[in-house]
């Protein structure tokens, strides 16, 4: 069986929980293959509002088995709060969540670390979670980091003190006044360890395999976004790991030639969080509006959003890196009430047109060029059907389809599960 993919195309916060949670009644299996608790995907149903970090989210539905897979990096202090919110649902966590042992541990210092680097880079900084993120993918790739597995060898207490003591020196060497109480912060950190102990372990690669050969069907779950891929996105401003469809087949050990459908998410307009390059950013308003009626503030951070208008160059360029197979248009209600809807379709970049998201797309090299589309007046919140779309919104539609070469399946137009229309 292939493993169908979700991903974010654009610079995360798309709603890919809200879809995950809609689609998961089709599939055994979800699985979570790269970034940590930098993600936040919100759920809502039952008029309750869920914020799952590192948890697959497909947790919530009695049929499927949730995977963290190897990609993926793990705080186990935040890792333990999110499983004491699911407490009262009565989930089965020891046979619905199942842990890769090859995924990598945040330790204290990572995010130490994290906010010892951000601070000395100053007017420079990237817009880091601070969740020690991007430390814990450095000691990964410089082969340095503990990984979940560890924790059942009898020396992965000594392990944990070289790397910490090690990590404390880099802060001292950022030279940056860091206040803390490491021997606070690592007390709660061994007691959630115990908690993280208690959950089932796996060799994640095997278990997918199997599954496959089981013919179980297979959800791969993407955090954040296409443009913020650590080789795709718009570097230095991007995670630290592989957001597109390459991601998932090292994040899970699934070969390329195993991967089915590929379902890329985006809102109907765009939004960034943190420091970066945007250039349809409005700052006017109409981003104003888009940003109140949207609530966009990050799930994880607070941190109010930044939003512009749709940006099809960018949408296009992550539609092409990881092969999109089938498209979800989010926030289509946000837009109702704009009397003109302004659509990026190409940019000018250093005097000439072009249509492909070139190497720096900073304000100095590019103008975005714009197209207009009649807007719609109609409150999209409680419509059940597409048949009750207006015409103006299926004129959008249609013409993001032509633009981008694939169809658009799926339209959320409110933030309860029930609030997504199929095409």
């Amino acid at each position: 069986m292939a493993v169908d993919l979700l991903l974010g195309l654009q610079w995360g916060d798309e709603g890919k929980g809200k879809i995950v949670d809609v689609l998961t009644k089709d599939y055994d299996i979800i699985a979570r293959f790269q970034g940590g608790p930098n993600a936040g995907h919100t759920l809502e149903f039952d008029g309750i509002k869920h914020v799952l970090h590192t948890i697959p989210s497909g947790i919530f539905h009695d049929n499927a088995i949730n995977v963290v897979g190897n990609g993926v990096v793990i705080d186990p202090v935040i890792f333990q709060k999110e499983l004491e919110n699911l407490n009262k649902f009565n989930i089965d966590i020891k046979s619905k969540l199942l842990i890769s042992r090859k995924a990598h541990l945040i330790l204290p210092t990572h995010r130490l670390l994290d906010a010892a680097s951000e601070a000395s880079k100053g007017k420079a900084k990237i817009g880091s979670t601070l969740k020690g993120i991007g430390p814990t993918y450095m000691d990964k790739t410089g082969r340095n980091g503990i990984r979940v597995g560890d924790l059942e060898l009898d020396d992965w207490k000594e392990k944990y003190r070289n790397l910490a003591d090690k990590h404390e020196a880099m802060i001292n060497f950022h030279d940056v006044n860091i206040q803390y109480n490491l021997a606070e912060l690592e007390a709660e950190f061994f007691e959630a360890i115990k908690v993280l102990k208690s959950l089932t372990f796996i060799d994640s690669e095997e278990y997918i395999h199997q599954a496959q050969q089981d013919k179980k069907t297979i959800l791969a779950e993407g955090a954040q976004g296409s443009l913020l891929d650590i080789d795709f996105g718009t570097y230095p401003f991007v995670t630290s790991s592989n957001t597109t469809a390459a991601g998932a087949c090292t994040g899970l050990g699934v070969a390329p030639n195993k991967i089915g459908e590929v379902f890329g998410i985006f809102k109907a307009y765009t939004t960034r969080v943190g420091s970066g390059p945007f250039p349809t950013e409005l700052f006017d308003e109409d981003g104003e509006t888009m940003g109140r009626v949207g609530n966009e503030f990050g799930a994880t951070t607070g941190r109010k959003r930044r939003c512009g208008w749709l940006d099809l160059v960018a949408l296009r360029y992550a539609v092409q890196v990881s092969g999109v197979t089938q498209l979800i248009m989010m926030k289509a209600d946000v837009l109702s009430g704009f009397k003109k809807l302004k659509v990026c379709t190409a940019y000018n970049y250093r005097g000439e047109e072009i249509h492909h998201l070139p190497y720096n797309i900073e304000a100095e090299n590019v103008t975005p060029v714009y197209s207009e589309i009649n807007g719609w007046d109609k409150d999209l919140t409680k419509i059940k059907s597409k048949e009750e779309f207006p015409k103006e919104l299926n004129e959008y539609i249609e013409f993001l389809e032509k633009e981008l070469q694939v169809p658009i399946k799926i339209v959320s137009v409110g933030p309860d599960r029930t609030q997504t229309i199929p095409r």
